[in-house]
């Protein structure tokens, strides 16, 4: 039976702006050398070479592949046995909004310019990444994700890092109602991040979270610049939602946003609509993390 894996590899910066799209101002400045864009030709390269080299073993043991470039590619797993992403974690966090059940193998194609704290495998050892997840002898990980909604309405059950919600202008101070464990609050603030494990090194440490266990199933909540008038407090700033819970809040702007795992998924809530967010039923299956990185994401 042939062995169907997909791989979804990222377009680096100097491929779209300079390549793709001739962008004059990009152009201009890797002519100069400007120090903004430095790195954009000696990671584009690297990566393109960590590329070949995945598609070389893949072709070595026969397998059939479906390339994708473009982190934010469309695709479905339902014949697939392995995804592999090449790339760094955005790369990952990215097709892992199509990924269900499959297990998903990372590859950091260019070290040296990207994180890549999920991805288990570089070009020096994909090879023995690739063949021990084909023949299912890598250890994984399974990462908890949250589920949300608005209005009743599921929006997605595949968040893996976090959501933002706030006000459309982050100039604006957002407002809302919490209500969480039969505590109602009604805040202003910067907004708010919530999210599983896999996120909580990131913006949820930066605004004065915890970093959780990477094999935690909570999800974490933390008030961005939580705005208090003189006298007032907050009890829902920093909290743990488990599994058998969930948290709500409700909009009283007329132009809010939710962004689930960055910038490139946005779901606007107008004025009174309810959110919600909670553990998903759909965990991920990462491959290839060792000791350290399954402790902690510290």
């Amino acid at each position: 039976m042939t062995t169907r894996v997909i791989v979804v590899a990222k377009r680096s910066f100097y491929s779209r702006f300079v390549e793709e799209e001739s962008d004059p101002r990009a152009r201009a400045l890797i002519r100069h050398n400007d120090r903004s864009v430095k790195n954009w030709l000696p990671a584009h390269r690297e990566h393109l070479s960590t590329l070949e080299s995945v598609e070389k073993v893949l072709a070595d043991v026969g397998a059939h592949v479906l390339l994708l470039r473009g982190a934010h590619a469309a695709f479905h797993t339902s014949d697939a046995s392995l995804v592999i992403t090449v790339g760094g974690d955005g790369t990952l966090l990215a097709a892992s909004h199509n990924v269900a059940q499959v297990p998903v193998l990372g590859v950091n194609s260019a070290p040296r310019h990207s994180i890549g704290f999920f991805c288990a495998a570089n070009k020096k050892t994909l090879r023995e990444h690739i063949l021990g997840a084909l023949d299912g002898r890598l250890k994984s990980v399974t990462l908890a994700r949250m589920r949300v909604t608005v209005n009743g309405r599921v929006r997605s059950e595949r968040v893996l890092n976090e959501a933002l919600f706030c006000h459309a202008s982050p100039a604006a101070t957002s407002r809302y109602i919490l209500r969480f464990r039969g505590k109602v609050e009604e805040q202003r603030s910067s907004g708010l991040w919530i999210g599983p494990a896999a996120g909580s090194t990131a913006a949820q440490r930066s605004a004065g979270g915890e970093v959780l266990p990477l094999r935690s199933r909570d999800l974490q909540l933390v008030v961005r610049e939580p705005y208090l008038a003189y006298g007032r407090s907050y009890r829902l700033l920093k909290l743990r939602v488990t599994p058998r819970q969930s948290l709500t809040l409700q909009s009283k702007m007329q132009s809010a946003c939710l962004f689930l795992d960055g910038p490139y998924k946005q779901i606007p809530v107008q004025l009174g609509d309810d959110v919600g967010f909670s553990v998903s039923d759909q965990p991920l299956c990462v491959l290839g993390l060792d000791a350290r990185r399954s402790r902690s994401a510290a």
